[in-house]
């Protein structure tokens, strides 16, 4: 696959330079011990692979369907165990964040561990928002609205470069088709990779949002053929949303990838990627 034009390092992970990576973990985090065990499990298997591996875990869905759902330990425990989490395994770390005033919170209580801050998609066109996650200096990781038309990601992009930061992706995770459905559509994935590295999100893309009485539903059967699909198209890294126990995960359980299926998904991604490499090398089949 081409480099990026407008590539960068998160901790010693080089986005956009043509090693796949993964950002991966629970969509909340639940507990403590349950967001550990989970980055150690998931580490052990990207370690085994040699996949580049980013922790991820919200401390606060501020964008559940219902007041009543669980939304998380809030920011400064969920920066605790974050932090925690990467002073103890060497991982970088991935949250959302919501608020213009989170940015520079979060970024204090996260302290000097690596963090990739994300802004939800119903979020990614709020100049406030952007401007201050840019200004904390940390990664910033822009998941593309289900309302957005990909070319327009662009405006995104330049708030947060016109901010002073250059360390900046964006992530594919489907786009609103008909009610409660997305649809995927592979050109926004290189048309976005023109103005920064992608990251395409094979969870959040076969959810069902809200389809079952206010509960998002998904058909996590088709996240290993979308997420070959983005590979093939050249994305520079994968999200997923892993959990050892879907069924009974307090956010976003119907469209996760069981942790028994993690390694099976990305030996298929690592096959995919190394043939797209291939044949842009040039070299002649065999």
């Amino acid at each position: 696959m081409t480099l990026s034009k407008h590539a960068f390092q998160i901790g010693s992970i080089a986005v956009g330079q043509g090693k796949l990576f993964l950002i991966g973990g629970p969509c909340v985090l639940e507990s403590e011990s349950h967001a550990r065990s989970l980055a150690e499990a998931i580490q052990r298997i990207t370690s085994d692979l040699g996949i580049p591996y980013i922790f991820k875990a919200s401390y606060d869905k501020a964008n559940r369907t219902s007041i009543r759902s669980f939304r998380g330990p809030g920011l400064l425990e969920g920066a605790r165990v974050l932090r925690a989490i990467a002073q103890d395994t060497g991982l970088s770390v991935l949250t959302d964040v919501h608020t213009p005033e989170d940015c520079s919170r979060l970024s204090d209580a996260v302290g000097d561990a690596e963090l990739v801050m994300q802004i939800p998609a119903f979020l990614c066109r709020q100049t406030d928002l952007l401007i201050a996650a840019a200004k904390t200096g940390r990664a910033i990781n822009i998941k593309k609205g289900q309302f957005v038309a990909p070319p327009d990601m662009k405006y995104a992009v330049a708030k947060v470069r016109d901010s002073g930061n250059e360390r900046v992706s964006l992530c594919e995770r489907g786009a609103s088709f008909g009610y409660n459905n997305l649809v995927v559509d592979m050109r926004a994935l290189p048309i976005m990779r023109e103005f920064a590295p992608v990251v395409f999100d094979g969870t959040h893309s076969v959810q069902t949002p809200s389809a079952a009485n206010g509960v998002s539903g998904g058909q996590p059967e088709f996240i290993p053929v979308l997420a070959r699909a983005a590979v093939a198209a050249g994305v520079d890294g994968v999200f997923l949303e892993v959990h050892d126990n879907p069924a009974h995960a307090k956010s976003d359980g119907a469209n996760a990838l069981h942790l028994d299926k993690l390694k099976g998904v990305l030996e298929e991604l690592l096959r995919v990627h190394a043939a797209v490499n291939f044949m842009a090398s040039g070299l002649p089949a065999a």
